[in-house]
C-alpha cells in the first residue's frame, strides 16, 4: 500500500488501437492529472507487470480490446478489486457489461427504446416479424459488433439472430428508431453524476446490415443540449444507483435520441470504457481531471 503525499493514479488502456479509433483522451487526461500533482501513467490492463496495488486509484478508460477476452477481463476486475480503488466500481460494470441492465432500468421508470430478449430462434423471427425495421444485436458487446439494422422481411436480420444464439448469446431486438438511423443520437456525458458536455457521432449502421461506408468510424461533434436531456441524465444515473446499490459513477456516457413516436429515450448508458472525446470538448478535461484527483486521496492518508 503506498503512502505517498502524491497519488498515484493509473489511467487504464490497452496497447494496440485502430487506426480509425485511437485513444484521443488518454494524454489530454494524463497532462492534466499531473498538472494537479497526481502521480498518473497508463496502465495497459492486461499486462503481466503492471502492480495493481501500488496505484490508489485504477480509471479505466480505454481497455477497448476486452470484448475480444472477456474471461481475462473478469479476471482482470477480480484481481484489480482486490488490489485497489477502481473507478468506475467494479459490481456496477459488471452489471453494465450485459445490455440487459436496460431492462433494470426501465423497471426504474427510465425510458428505453423497446426490446425483445430473444433466447431462441422462433422468439428473434417473431420479434423481427413484429416491426417493419429492426435492429438485431448481442445483449453483450461492444463498439457495434454484430449488431445489424434490418428490413424485417430480410432474411438476414434472423441469420445474424441465429448467429449471435449459437454462441450462446441472447439476441435484442429493437424497432428502428428513425432519428436515430438519419443521424440524430447524442452521446451525453456526465461527471460525479452530473451533466458535463455531449457530442453527436452520426448515423453508424447501414440498412441491411453492417456500417456505413463498410467500417465503424465515429464522426464526433461537439452539439448542443437542452436542460431536459440535462435532467434526463441525472435520472438515468440516480436509476444506476438504485438498481446496482452503489456509488454514483465517476463517468458516464447517457447515448440518447428524442424519438417523435417515444419521447426523449435511453439508447445505452457506458460505464465501462467510454471515449469522453476530450480532444473536442476541451472544456470538460478539467472537470474530469479534477474529479479523478478528488477521487484519489492516498490510502495511507
Amino acid at each position: 500500500m503506498t503512502t505517498a503525499l502524491r497519488p498515484r493514479v493509473g489511467i487504464v488502456v490497452t496497447d494496440t488501437y485502430s487506426p480509425v479509433d485511437p485513444d484521443h483522451d488518454t494524454p489530454l487526461l494524463l497532462d492534466a492529472l499531473r498538472a494537479r500533482d497526481v502521480d498518473a501513467e497508463a496502465v495497459v490492463w492486461h499486462s503481466d507487470a503492471a502492480e495493481l496495488e501500488a496505484y490508489d486509484l485504477l480509471v479505466l478508460r480505454s481497455p477497448w480490446d476486452y470484448p475480444d477476452r472477456p474471461d481475462e477481463f473478469h479476471a482482470w476486475l477480480d484481481r484489480a478489486e482486490l488490489a485497489t480503488r477502481v473507478a468506475n466500481a467494479p459490481a456496477t460494470m459488471r452489471w453494465n457489461l450485459d445490455k440487459h441492465y436496460l431492462a433494470d432500468l426501465e423497471r426504474a421508470g427510465i425510458a428505453v427504446v423497446p426490446t425483445r430478449y430473444c433466447r431462441t430462434v422462433a422468439e428473434a423471427r417473431d420479434a423481427v416479424a413484429a416491426h417493419t425495421r429492426v435492429v438485431v444485436k448481442p445483449a453483450v458487446s461492444a463498439g457495434a459488433k454484430d449488431t445489424g439494422l434490418f428490413d424485417a422481411t430480410d432474411p438476414r436480420a434472423v441469420a445474424l439472430a441465429e448467429r449471435i444464439l449459437s454462441r450462446g448469446d441472447v439476441v435484442m431486438v429493437q424497432p428502428e428508431i428513425p432519428e436515430l438511423s438519419a443521424g440524430h443520437e447524442k452521446a451525453l456525458y456526465a461527471v460525479d453524476g452530473h451533466y458535463s458536455h455531449a457530442i453527436a457521432k452520426g448515423a453508424l449502421l447501414e440498412i441491411g446490415g453492417g456500417f456505413i461506408g463498410g467500417v465503424y468510424v465515429e464522426n464526433p461533434r461537439a452539439v448542443e443540449t437542452t436542460e431536459a436531456e440535462h435532467g434526463f441524465v441525472e435520472r438515468v444515473l440516480d436509476a444506476v444507483v438504485e438498481v446496482t446499490g452503489g456509488a454514483v459513477p465517476l463517468y458516464a456516457r447517457v447515448d440518447t435520441v428524442d424519438s417523435a413516436e417515444y419521447g426523449l429515450l435511453l439508447l445505452e448508458v457506458e460505464l465501462v470504457e467510454p471515449a469522453l472525446n476530450l480532444h473536442i470538448a476541451t472544456e470538460a478535461i478539467d472537470r474530469v481531471a479534477d474529479a479523478i484527483a478528488r477521487a484519489a486521496t492516498p490510502r495511507g492518508d
